[in-house]
């Protein structure tokens, strides 16, 4: 029997975003000569894998019916650090697992606040922002450029690829997270958790589901990915600055509103975040090809798509609303009729 694909309204939102993507390149191969390339198409990966890592986790969040205000300036807090700790002479073996650490610590106590003390997720994570962004220039208010060899080595390498064409080792770090986030979300007790309590949070507490529990894992695994993301875009700069990413929270966030998460949570799928920061990028490609254009019309375009699959999943919403208005009547009809025996 051949497999069918049809598109329905839990596909529609990746295929949009797919489709985005493939127009977008299509767009910039028929405009400009290189475009077209295998090169051009994994600098897509090269320039924005600490991006994907981070969307990755703020789609869980985003999942549960949260957000994470805080992610970029974890990124700037774990390069200060990083750069810091490198100058004063600590070992990059133990530099990296400490900020890894560092991140966890700090994605588990935001979701601490959050899911003890009841607090909106704005509210907590806001501080959070305000917090590692400050932090940051306590530790500095220069930016502090790293000379560790290991870093600038690890920065340097690449993975050769057929045609002369290469990838650098942050690409690969990225597409694992990807992968692990896609398996964890559909074939883990873990995942299936995440998207009932984005769907009902309510219901999932009566069903007996962990919702503390795993809110405070979603949290937790933000801050990781924030300071994985963050080690990342250190080997990419190969400075700490505590300027680093500003606004770059409302990136991760509109690369998984492009990428199909719904930000009431509950729906989506986790390989979406990665097909938004790329259509993002092509955006960015195109324009520095264009050369002329300023930069800032990659966030005017990416404005008017934010638009556009924000409306397309308010229908979505509205669609399966009407769909279970029939069943409720029934039911309800059904009850009437009982209660009349």
């Amino acid at each position: 029997m051949r497999p069918s694909l049809k598109i329905t309204s839990s596909n529609i939102t990746i295929l949009a975003t797919l489709l985005l993507f493939l127009v977008l390149y299509g767009i910039g191969s028929v405009m400009f000569t290189g475009f077209f390339s295998l090169q051009v198409f994994l600098n897509l990966f090269v320039d924005n894998a600490y991006l994907i890592i981070v969307a990755t986790g703020m789609a869980f969040v985003i999942l549960t019916g949260g957000i994470d205000l805080s992610v970029a300036a974890l990124i700037a807090l774990v390069s200060v650090v990083s750069a810091e700790l490198l100058r004063a002479g600590v070992h990059p073996m133990l530099v990296i697992p400490s900020v890894l650490v560092l991140g966890t610590i700090f994605g588990y106590l935001q979701g601490y606040l959050i899911c003890r003390f009841d607090i909106h997720p704005w509210i907590v994570t806001l501080g959070g922002m305000f917090l590692a962004r400050g932090t940051c220039f306590l530790i500095s208010t220069e930016s502090i450029v790293i000379d560790n060899p290991m870093y600038r080595s690890i920065s340097n390498a690449k993975v050769p690829l057929f045609g002369g064409a290469s990838l650098s080792v942050s690409v690969i770090i990225a597409l694992i997270t990807v992968a692990a986030g896609m398996y964890v979300s559909k074939y883990t007790a873990f995942g299936r958790n995440v998207y009932a309590i984005g769907g009902n949070e309510r219901s999932a507490s009566l069903m007996g589901l962990p919702v503390y529990s795993t809110k405070l894992a979603v949290y937790t695994l933000s801050g990781f990915c924030s300071a994985l993301g963050g080690v990342i875009f250190t080997f990419y700069m190969l400075s700490g600055y505590a300027l680093h990413l500003m606004g770059g929270e409302m990136d991760a966030i509109a690369a998984c509103v492009i990428g199909g998460i719904l930000l009431t949570g509950g729906f989506g799928y986790l390989i979406g975040p990665m097909l938004g920061v790329l259509s993002a990028g092509v955006i960015q490609t195109i324009i520095m090809f264009q050369g002329t254009l300023s930069s800032w019309w990659t966030k005017i375009v990416i404005g008017f798509l934010l638009f556009a699959f924000i409306a397309l999943q308010r229908a979505i919403v509205s669609r399966r609303e009407k769909s279970r208005k029939p069943d409720a009547l029934k039911k309800k009809d059904s009850q009437k009729a009982a209660i009349s025996l």
